[in-house]
């Protein structure tokens, strides 16, 4: 069933008990931070270029040559006149002159290229200063930039810790002024999640919950778990199996009990005639059942149950034997009886008798074995594996009979007692119209949930001061008529939580056998051998004498063999039923899907969206999530919702749930 059952931890705020609440809604009147800014890139600080150093040095090269020509020139013709005087063709003196221009010319040479170097070198030192300086401030750049990135991180943070501290999920809430919701549409989990959302808070609030579910599916078990861990000892009946111990009805004077007995025998005729969707002019006229059964309860006494009625109309019909009617009424009873109808009436009184009997039988164990405790939540629901007559019968008793005490009972506050109807499409127009009368009457609210929407429903949706709610709806024709009554002009944005968790909210059972039967045989046979010699001889110069020569010789030989079987049988037999749960405390500020008010969208609606149609002042319309464990997530408060979530919902804008 519904995912929300397993942790329901209080969420920021209070319970109101002016207030209904129906489900969530998503508002995020600010937008996302977004992602975290992106550090700055670490660029690279300048040097200098070593192609540039290369380029000055083979400039420097080429500018030198001539010098280092001239140098060598000059060092050439005084190492020449030194031989010739060493020779004796140059005199002393003249060689010493040469000599002595051409040493000086080579240091001449000499002082030109260490001069070019120097310069060279000052260059160099002059650009290394520059780039010294251009790295310098883009040092100061870089610890500029990542100095803002750390503030803008520190910000970034800031602003998401306060995004995700924010609440994003409020309540939808109905004035407890609208004593009805009408719920058109759904699934069982959808039913289980919305029953839950608004079943809790009631009881949280001090109040009482009474569930009858016709569905025939269970869907109050969510719930029924949610109260024992709230501390709430629920009253739950499953019928027709806990009959001796409802009470429901017997309370009543003889009148009022004879017009329920009637109005359930006809509205159970109703259901199995099939004319149940013709409206309240033609569900039959229960009046001279009423009149009869008034007349058979006088017979027997104040103090008649639900079984001696029961044995009465068979004697009133002569169904069975003298010997039957006299074990179950006294003789007193059985004369009373038998002078209610007239010579001429005898034969109608018989057949009515018979019709009744035959629904009303179903009727006889209640409140045989009564329960004497009380609790604010009951819940009475039909168990799928009783007999369909019968579970027709029981239908029309509890909302007729249930009816009946609602109108006994004084006026307290607004929802004060809150009834929940699973599967009102079933029961005829007349009897929901009655059940409105007096939940409005009693000031108590009334919740009508309808599986499909038929001709009788269709009529009732929504009238009066009521809401109605819209789930998921599988057939065509009845999401077209929803989406008409709607409107196709709003346009809504569904989140991505309701779309996970919706898609999660599954019950599934499976079966397995298992039988396996395995042999496994295994031979190896392994043969190894391996073969070694060798031979090394060492001389040493031959005027010593000496010689070293060794030799080795190594043979090995091996074999294994293994062999082995191993043979296993296994065989099981399980049973499981696993419920699909999924909790997502995440925050989900992505968009799932935007949709539009159309009958295709409201077919694919996920099993716990609930689209809301609020009544005057103001007509409104907005998409919720019924799901209670949207109160587990950090971000959901039940504070009122910003004004923002008001104007998108009644101008039709975007709205995100």
């Amino acid at each position: 069933m519904s995912t929300a059952t397993q942790h329901l931890p209080v969420p920021r705020g209070r319970v109101r008990a002016d207030l209904v609440y129906l489900g969530w809604q998503q508002v995020c009147p600010e937008p996302d931070p977004g992602p975290a800014p992106a550090p700055p890139e670490s660029a690279e600080l300048d040097q200098v270029s070593p192609d540039w150093l290369a380029a000055q040095r083979r400039e420097q090269t080429r500018l030198a040559r001539p010098a280092w020509l001239a140098a060598a020139a000059c060092l050439t013709a005084a190492m020449l006149a030194g031989a010739c005087w060493l020779a004796g063709v140059l005199n002393t003196g003249l060689a010493v002159l040469v000599s002595s221009a051409a040493l000086l010319g080579a240091a001449a040479c000499g002082r030109e290229i260490y001069r070019g170097e120097r310069a060279l070198a000052a260059q160099v030192r002059a650009e290394q200063q520059r780039v010294s300086r251009i790295r310098a401030a883009q040092r100061s750049q870089l610890v500029a930039r990542r100095q803002q990135h750390a503030s803008q991180y520190r910000e970034w943070q800031q602003r998401s810790s306060a995004f995700r501290r924010r609440p994003q999920w409020y309540p939808a809430t109905l004035p407890a002024s609208v004593h009805r919701v009408d719920v058109a549409g759904g699934t069982l989990p959808g039913w289980s999640a919305l029953l839950t959302t608004i079943a809790v808070p009631r009881l949280a609030a001090g109040g009482s919950v009474t569930v009858l579910d016709l569905t025939e599916g269970g869907v109050a078990a969510d719930l029924l778990a949610v109260a024992g861990r709230l501390g709430t000892d629920p009253l739950v009946w499953v019928l027709p199996a806990d009959l001796p111990k409802l009470e429901l009805g017997t309370g009543l004077g003889h009148e009022v009990l004879a017009d329920v007995l009637a109005l359930t025998v006809n509205a159970a005729a109703a259901t199995a005639t099939g004319t149940i969707d013709r409206g309240a002019d033609n569900d039959g006229d229960p009046s001279s059942d009423a009149a009869l059964l008034g007349r058979v309860l006088a017979a027997l006494g104040p103090s008649a149950t639900l079984a001696e009625i029961a044995a009465a109309l068979r004697a009133l019909g002569q169904i069975g034997g003298p010997g039957r009617h006299f074990s179950e009424l006294t003789r007193e009873q059985l004369d009373r009886l038998n002078a209610l109808a007239g010579r001429g009436a005898e034969r109608l009184a018989i057949d009515r008798a018979w019709a009744m009997e035959a629904r009303l039988r179903m009727l006889a164990p209640l409140a045989t074995a009564p329960a004497s405790s009380s609790s604010s939540l009951k819940v009475a629901w039909l168990d799928r594996r009783a007999a369909a007559v019968g579970n027709a019968v029981l239908a029309a008793y509890l909302a007729i009979a249930l009816t009946a005490v609602v109108r006994d009972s004084p006026a307290g506050q607004p929802w004060q007692q809150t009834i929940c109807l699973l599967g009102a499409e079933r029961l005829p127009g007349s009897v929901l119209d009655r059940l409105s009368d007096a939940t409005d009457a009693a000031a108590a609210g009334l919740v009508l949930c309808y599986r499909s929407i038929p001709a009788h429903v269709r009529d009732r949706l929504g009238r009066g001061n009521a809401a109605v709610a819209f789930m998921r709806l599988g057939n065509a024709e009845d999401a077209r008529l929803a989406a008409e009554q709607i409107g196709t002009e709003h346009r809504f944005v569904l989140s991505q939580l309701t779309d996970t968790i919706g898609t999660s909210v599954t019950g599934t059972a499976s079966d397995s056998y298992t039988s396996n039967v395995g042999t496994a045989d295994s031979v190896a046979d392994t043969v190894s051998a391996s073969y070694s010699r060798g031979r090394s001889r060492q001389y040493t110069p031959f005027f010593t004498g000496m010689r070293d020569a060794n030799s080795s010789t190594a043979c090995s030989d091996s074999r294994s063999i293994t062999a082995g079987i191993s043979a296993g049988t296994s065989w099981g037999l399980s049973t499981s039923k696993a419920l699909g749960r999924s909790d997502s405390l995440a925050r989900t500020a992505q968009r799932s899907r935007e949709l539009l008010i159309e009958p295709h969208e409201l077919q694919r609606l996920p099993p716990s969206a609930v689209v809301l149609c609020y009544p005057s002042p103001g007509r409104r319309v907005l998409l919720a999530d019924a799901n209670p464990a949207i109160m587990a997530l950090p971000t959901a408060t039940l504070a009122a919702a910003p004004d923002i979530a008001t104007s998108q919902a009644t101008s039709g804008r975007p709205s995100g749930l």
